[in-house]
């Protein structure tokens, strides 16, 4: 059995490898089958091992390049073809990228962009259509406190996690009454390999917090969750900051 509140179905983890992904696939996983999909998927051995010991009744693991995003929508149909359908989509991939390379060299700007945001865009859009012909289905879109309000010390990530923070707010409204439910999660500093060797910032959480905040907020049907809850004060706050301060705040 289930959560309750928690769609039933396969567990997709859109970056199965991440470590807040991981910890969602955990807590959702006795009963069901989870799929995670990343690159070098014949490598996710530990992983697959770690879902499976926390009672998953079977773990797959599928090839995912979110940056190939001509092949996601025969991946995704795939996926929901062998299995039955998709309960919940986790999308846990992305980059922090290198802000002081990004501002130098645009390639690696457009990289960034291109995986935190247009690969976003690409999945999200593919799930919608899949999860609305079902009739039922979750999604769970990672955004940011870098997304509230651009930073000049991170703005090419902030800017990709901005537009991100757009489009599942109207794709969330899009979705209304098709029994399709998405779920906006905004994290403030992640304490985890992706930000590692990072002075941590205040408010800060572990991946377990995160994902057991995804699960309350999959439960509960909520359209957005801060984590930590404190996040949504400080949202509000940064709106009147004068510009001539923003501009120096810290990544």
């Amino acid at each position: 059995m289930g959560l309750r509140g928690v769609a039933d179905g396969p567990v997709l983890v859109l970056g199965g490898r991440s470590e807040i992904g991981l910890e969602v696939a955990r807590r959702l996983a006795p009963g069901r089958v989870v799929i995670l999909a990343a690159r070098r998927s014949a490598e996710l051995t530990e992983e697959i091992a770690a879902v499976r010991a926390a009672g998953a009744s079977a773990v797959h693991g599928v090839e995912f390049d979110a940056d190939d995003t001509a092949a996601h929508a025969a991946l995704l149909e795939k996926v929901a073809a062998e299995h039955g359908g998709i309960g919940v989509a986790v999308l846990a991939f992305g980059i922090l990228g290198d802000q002081a390379r990004a501002e130098q060299d645009p390639a690696h700007a457009v990289a960034v962009v291109h995986t935190d945001f247009v690969a976003q865009v690409s999945v999200l859009t593919t799930l919608a259509t899949l999860l609305r012909a079902q009739g039922s289905g979750q999604i769970v879109v990672f955004g940011s406190i870098a997304g509230v309000r651009v930073r000049r010390a991170n703005y090419v990530y902030g800017s990709a996690k901005a537009g991100l923070y757009g489009f599942a707010s109207g794709l969330a409204d899009a979705l209304h009454g098709s029994g399709v439910h998405l779920l906006l999660v905004r994290p403030g500093f992640v304490i985890g390999r992706m930000t590692e060797g990072m002075t941590p910032a205040p408010f800060s959480s572990s991946p377990g917090q995160v994902a057991e905040a995804v699960v309350d907020g999959l439960r509960r049907r909520s359209a957005r969750v801060a984590v930590p809850r404190v996040l949504n004060l400080v949202f509000l706050a940064t709106r009147f900051v004068p510009r001539s301060i923003w501009r120096r705040m810290p990544r």
